[in-house]
């Protein structure tokens, strides 16, 4: 006799959050976190022309190594190391630095609407290591044990590997088998709109980072928002 495995409700929906450009805006801190990191632990620089957004922490780091001139062997060896002095720089940036960090228009009504809605699960898919991610959201008041899931840079080098390490999570924290259409990824890069294709995932895209409507909307997501400010209309995109 086979089990039979339960599928979550078809009305639930994941609700998987970027970070930078689409939470929250830090000035660069991350960068400028960083490339002291690189400095600090390795005595180099990265390209300054090289754009970080929709990349993951760890792809970052190989690409500016590599432009470097260190190989990958010597880049994986060093990796947690630089991380380490990362966090310790973006700590000094947002303390010291109180206004650095905001949030981007309307995530603040709309998070605290989604958390009150129980087809709701609330997640995070981002290029940021976890710990990055958390640091991060706590300068601009937010929580990430608000965020049930979610995917983070340090689980994954290729943010297209996220989405599906997102849906297993989901799936262990809601105890039923959560199909990748009822995942909603909101972000503000290309990179967001399609790393769940594969999947069948829901993209939202916002204009709130480097990226305007137009170009967004030329990726083909779900639904292309200016702001998150128009709650009612997200959450209808999310819940459709």
């Amino acid at each position: 006799m086979t089990s039979q495995v339960r599928i979550v409700d078809a009305a639930h929906r994941v609700v998987l959050f970027d970070i930078d450009g689409t939470l929250l805006r830090t000035d660069r801190a991350g960068r400028r976190a960083m490339d002291l990191a690189f400095d600090e632990v390795l005595g180099v620089r990265g390209d300054p022309h090289y754009h970080y957004d929709g990349r993951t922490d760890r792809q970052i780091v190989r690409a500016q190594l590599r432009h470097a001139g260190l190989a990958d062997d010597a880049i994986d060896a060093t990796f947690d190391a630089l991380v380490a002095r990362y966090l310790v720089h973006l700590d000094a940036i947002l303390s010291t630095e109180p206004d650095v960090a905001q949030q981007c228009a309307g995530v603040d009504v709309l998070l605290a609407t989604l958390s009150r809605e129980p087809a709701v699960t609330l997640g995070l898919l981002t290029g940021n290591v976890r710990a990055g991610a958390a640091r991060k959201l706590a300068a601009v008041q937010l929580d990430i044990d608000a965020f049930a899931v979610g995917a983070f840079g340090c689980d994954h080098e290729d943010r297209p590997a996220l989405p599906a390490i997102a849906r297993e999570r989901a799936t262990q924290h809601l105890g039923v088998d959560v199909p990748g259409p009822q995942l909603v990824i909101i972000g503000d890069t290309p990179a967001d709109i399609d790393c769940g294709r594969s999947l069948g995932v829901r993209a939202l895209a916002v204009a709130t980072g480097r990226y305007g409507v137009d170009e967004l909307a030329s990726h083909a997501p779900y639904a292309t928002f200016a702001t998150l400010e128009d709650t009612h209309r997200v959450i209808e995109a999310i819940l459709a």
